[in-house]
């Protein structure tokens, strides 16, 4: 019988992009616990989180340990969802030989983790698996593509994990890898004074006319003068998380439909697309994690206490605006003053300050996969009693994320 308790255990995410940028899917962990049945708890952590609606078209790969690897309850996950991670310490015997050639029948995909070279243990695997994974970090980017380049002429899709920097994540497209996991596309290349490209500083204008509660019609003039800036905010407004039946066709239905908040909402989200980006906005990364951790401190601030509980359209600016700076690498200050959110924000995104900051820096660590500093931050002792965050806890992140990952797929 699976344990399907979570309260002890982190479920930390990994996002995978492709060469285009475009996330693919994330590798998942649970973390904080005794590494035996963590897969097991995993998968159980699946059903109970409702998993397969949040992950929309991206894919989990999820790490699989030798033993549990023979177990039946890997049928709980679905096989057009996940891609199962198998890491051999040994070489591979026949019965786990036949378990992977069972698997790829049912149309489940492999991946052949930690990859060290072509010896006894990976030879027999290469032929059954559809991604090999090789940590650019433990080996370095030279012997990780030397690694690679063994292997490009077999029909698999490399995976560079660990990968830290733009610059890593350059080295190694030019290696020959395919996808790329890390959070490299989040860190932000900042340089005071630049310029913002037109389409940046005419979201900038429009964000500050919804902030000041300007006319309808002049906000309709703004985006007029921004037509790809009003096609952006359609396609975003009805692929992220909009669950209206209906298609918003106008800047006028948005507006309507949305609420002066709900838009402001979106355009500062539009800040994350990349120009030329995909119908589906979804898929941009840097979107997905600002409109995650949006999502999530609106979730965990709704269940504070109501003595300290920030407003809910607070803690989802904080998010989107934290992650401003990766977007238009410019310092947060610069942003700030641009924008002049109100003055408990501005303390929450520059000192951490108040409720809000401690929510922020929280899921900073979140997305980092920092246990230590995210159970730091969990810690119950502060003031008012119970500490800031009284009553959240691993559980409450691992259920804010799986929801706000619904939210943003329309689940």
């Amino acid at each position: 019988m699976l344990d399907t308790s979570l309260n002890d255990a982190l479920l930390t995410r990994q996002p995978i992009l492709d060469p285009q940028q475009t996330l693919v899917g994330y590798a998942l962990a649970l973390s904080g616990r005794e590494q035996a049945g963590s897969a097991a708890a995993l998968c159980a952590a699946w059903g109970e989180l409702g998993m397969r609606a949040a992950f929309g078209h991206s894919r989990a790969f999820v790490r699989i340990d030798p033993t549990f690897f023979h177990d039946e309850a890997i049928d709980l996950l679905p096989a057009d969802s996940v891609v199962l991670e198998l890491a051999c310490d040994t070489v591979p015997d026949e019965a786990t030989l036949d378990r992977c050639r069972d698997l790829r029948e049912r149309r489940y995909a492999l991946a052949l983790a930690d990859y060290a070279g072509l010896d006894a243990r990976s030879r027999p695997l290469l032929g059954l698996v559809d991604f090999v994974k090789i940590d650019v970090r433990g080996n370095g980017v030279p012997h990780a593509g030397e690694l690679a380049g063994a292997l490009q002429r077999l029909p698999l899709r490399l995976v560079a994990e660990g990968v830290d920097t733009r610059q890593t994540m350059e080295a190694c497209r030019a290696a020959g890898f395919s996808l790329f996991q890390g959070h490299y596309f989040a860190q932000p290349e900042i340089v005071r004074g630049r310029r913002l490209t037109a389409s940046q500083s005419g979201l900038l204008r429009l964000i500050q006319l919804v902030a000041r509660d300007a006319e309808t019609r002049e906000i309709e003039d703004a985006f007029k003068r921004e037509p790809a800036l009003a096609l952006n905010l359609l396609r975003l407004v009805n692929a992220v998380g909009s669950g209206y039946a209906q298609q918003i066709s106008s800047v006028r239905h948005a507006i309507a439909l949305l609420g002066r908040r709900q838009l402001q909402r979106w355009l500062q989200l539009l800040l994350m697309v990349p120009a030329g980006s995909a119908a589906d906005a979804t898929r941009a990364p840097l979107l997905q994690v600002a409109a995650l951790r949006g999502r999530m401190l609106e979730t965990l601030a709704g269940r504070l206490p109501a003595g300290v509980r920030p407003n809910a359209d607070d803690a989802f600016v904080t998010g989107i605006l934290s992650m401003m700076p990766a977007a238009l690498g410019l310092p947060l200050d610069e942003i700030l003053d641009e924008i002049a959110p109100a003055p408990a924000l501005c303390e929450a995104l520059l000192a951490h300050a108040g409720v809000l900051g401690r929510l922020l820096a929280l899921l900073e660590s979140f997305d980092a996969g920092d246990v230590a500093a995210c159970d730091a931050l969990l810690a119950t002792d502060g003031d008012p009693p119970g500490g800031l965050l009284a009553g959240l806890d691993r559980a409450a992140l691992n259920g804010a994320l799986a929801e706000a990952l619904r939210w943003i797929n329309g689940a």
